[in-house]
């Protein structure tokens, strides 16, 4: 039984006895019609018809001669038989009555002044609880200046190493943090020095939280978690107030690890606000800076930070002797996703069927939170289908549903824009399987998923760090084929490509003024890229180039364009037999798979209805050289584009 408990159950009890005196009070309390007035029972005692009189206090109960009883009061400081003197009664009178005075307390006046003085306790008891319940943990109203840091003990079951996939150079550069925890003196004997600050710089997803539990799992020690936007609050000093608190509970839980969370909350880079006003977060960051550089030799607190905006982050912060050591979290590769899959699923029964290595291939530029989605997804799928292991085929769906959202085929759309949409598929799919360096296509579907009317998905040959010239050239005719497609059939274009162009322009403009692909303008990059950190990045983009550099740049973008396009609808003429009949095939079944897609094209008989998605030998070498990536290109803007990198 918990404080509170006991603390509520006593102040019911209070009340109950305090509901139980004021009841029996009344309940006690003779109503005043009954009662006589004292003059009245004089009267009586003159006539010589009362027998007996019993006073308990200044309570009378008058026995008359007749049987009959009056209830009376006498005035209090005074006898009974001075009273009857007073009121003229004779003492021969008063002598034959018999009077007994009781010594019995007055339950009624004592419980009286015992429920005023109960009512009084309980009032008091209450203020005290209220208080003490004000200033709780639960209701920080009066202590927000003390951290509210989560503490996660060495006692509890933790992260380990075991648990974390797919960053094996970041795991092997922490291990030396895990074994100064473990044993200092072995640095402390050669006169090394740990480094006090570990920042982990990455995307959202990659897994950087994760990380630093994994090292306090290792390790053994406490691990204090504290997001940089709980620092923050509407009073003015509570973030530094609460930067000393963390740091105290720290020092004396020693050795062990501070994760700030988010740390570009309260890290950013000072005095970039508008006129340059120190604010509150700066105060917080510059206890932060000083807590960080005022640790002891033996102190063995690790600070570790987290954050996917580290070119936002004040340089104080990032100098030696703060975070000195920046562990960078990649997205994982293709042996990376594999790993990071086979920790999803461990403990989750999955088909004979089920290929790992298969679906890292398909899953490029998935970080560990998008492949943990995946599994769930999958498994849900699998339950939804009453089945009791997760097949492949629940995998590849929660593939395309992680990517474009859920299937939308109650969506009823026209025969006339089936067929627009069908076209332009087809254009994407004929384009991409006829330029050099496009990516083989993996699926075709003009089923609607999300907010894409249509996808196509293609397979990269492998991971890629680089791209040339020449696989952007392809990748801007495969993005314009549906839009060639469009107006090769229908001889109009409709407002199907609009998210085409906007990936189209993106890239040939980076082609230009970020990778240097220009032969007009030559190996340059043009624009500052560095915004301003509380400024939007349309003010804080610094423009360094004259008007007529501008005007060249936009021709070389509009001349890439164009050209790729050119290129996607010459395809397109040499094989519109085979446009027609992809095309065609899609609205008959609104789906192909990558053998169908080339029987199509290469005018084999198509596989019977049960062996569709079963590659061809030829496809599935192609298939296990590659990985498969969403290059679709959808007639309304998909929810996750492809990045271009």
């Amino acid at each position: 039984m918990n404080s509170q408990f006991r603390g509520s159950t006593f102040i019911t009890l209070l009340l109950l006895a305090a509901v139980f005196f004021l009841t029996y009070n009344l309940l006690q309390r003779p109503p005043a019609t009954d009662l006589v007035p004292i003059s009245r029972v004089a009267a009586e005692v003159q006539a010589g018809r009362v027998s007996r009189i019993t006073v308990t206090g200044n309570r009378l109960m008058v026995n008359l001669e007749t049987g009959q009883q009056l209830r009376s009061l006498k005035e209090p400081g005074s006898t009974l038989a001075e009273q009857l003197k007073a009121l003229g009664v004779p003492n021969e009178k008063i002598a034959g009555v018999q009077i007994e005075v009781t010594e019995t307390p007055d339950w009624t006046a004592l419980f009286s002044t015992g429920g005023t003085i109960l009512v009084m306790v309980i009032f008091l008891v209450a203020v005290f609880f209220f208080l003490r319940q004000f200033q709780g943990v639960n209701n920080q109203a009066l202590s927000f200046g003390k951290s509210r840091a989560r503490l996660y003990t060495s006692d509890k079951p933790s992260v380990t190493f075991d648990d974390v996939a797919g960053v094996d150079e970041a795991k092997e550069e922490l291990r030396e943090v895990v074994e100064f925890l473990k044993e200092p003196q072995k640095f402390i004997q050669v006169g090394a020095r740990i480094p006090k600050g570990v920042l982990l710089m990455g995307a959202p997803g990659t897994g950087k939280t994760l990380l630093a539990k994994a090292v306090a799992g290792e390790a053994g020690v406490p691990f204090f978690s504290m997001s940089g936007s709980e620092f923050v609050e509407m009073f003015v000093g509570v973030g530094a107030s609460r930067v000393r608190d963390l740091f105290d509970q720290a020092k004396r839980h020693s050795p062990c690890i501070v994760f700030l969370d988010e740390i570009d909350a309260v890290g950013r880079h000072r005095g970039a606000g508008l006129g340059g006003s120190h604010d509150e977060r700066e105060q917080t960051l510059n206890q932060i800076l000083v807590e960080m550089d005022g640790f002891d030799t033996d102190t063995n607190v690790i600070v570790m930070a987290a954050t996917n905006r580290p070119d936002i982050l004040d340089p104080a912060l990032l100098r030696p002797g703060r975070f000195d050591r920046r562990i960078v979290l990649d997205r994982p590769d293709m042996r990376g996703r594999e790993a990071i899959l086979k920790v999803h699923t461990r403990g989750k029964p999955l088909a004979d069927d089920v290929d790992l290595a298969a679906l890292a291939k398909a899953t490029p530029g998935f970080v560990g939170a998008d492949l943990a989605n995946l599994v769930n997804e999958a498994a849900i799928l699998a339950a939804r289908r009453n089945k009791r292991a997760i097949g492949m085929a629940e995998f590849k769906e929660a593939i395309e549903r992680v990517i474009a959202g859920p299937e939308r085929k109650s969506r009823l759309l026209s025969e006339e824009e089936r067929r627009i949409i069908a076209y332009h598929e087809a254009g994407h799919a004929l384009v991409a399987h006829y330029m050099p360096k496009c990516d083989p296509v993996q699926k075709v579907s003009i089923v609607a998923r999300g907010m894409a009317a249509g996808y196509t998905i293609s397979l990269p040959e492998e991971d890629r760090t680089v791209i040339s010239r020449s696989k952007f050239e392809d990748q801007l005719a495969f993005a314009l084929g549906g839009r060639a497609a469009e107006e090769l059939v229908f001889g109009e274009a409709t407002t199907g490509a609009a998210n085409d162009l906007e990936q189209v322009t993106e890239m040939a403009r980076a082609m230009v003024t970020r990778y240097g692909m220009s032969e007009k303008l030559g190996p340059m990059t043009f624009g500052q890229k560095e915004e301003l950190v509380f400024l939007g990045k349309e003010i804080g983009e610094q423009r360094d180039y004259s008007e007529a550099v501008a005007q060249q740049i936009d021709e070389e973008v509009r001349q890439i364009i164009q050209t790729a396009y050119r290129r996607a609808r010459q395809v397109l003429e040499e094989h519109r037999e085979q446009l027609d009949a992809v095309a065609q095939r899609l609205l008959e079944v609104e789906t192909l798979e990558a053998e169908e897609f080339v029987a199509v094209l290469e005018g084999r008989p198509l596989p019977e209805k049960g062996d569709r998605g079963t590659p061809s030998p030829t496809t599935r070498e192609r298939a296990e050289k590659s990985a498969p990536s969403r290059r679709g290109r959808a007639l309304e803007m998909p929810p996750r584009p492809a990045p271009v990198r």
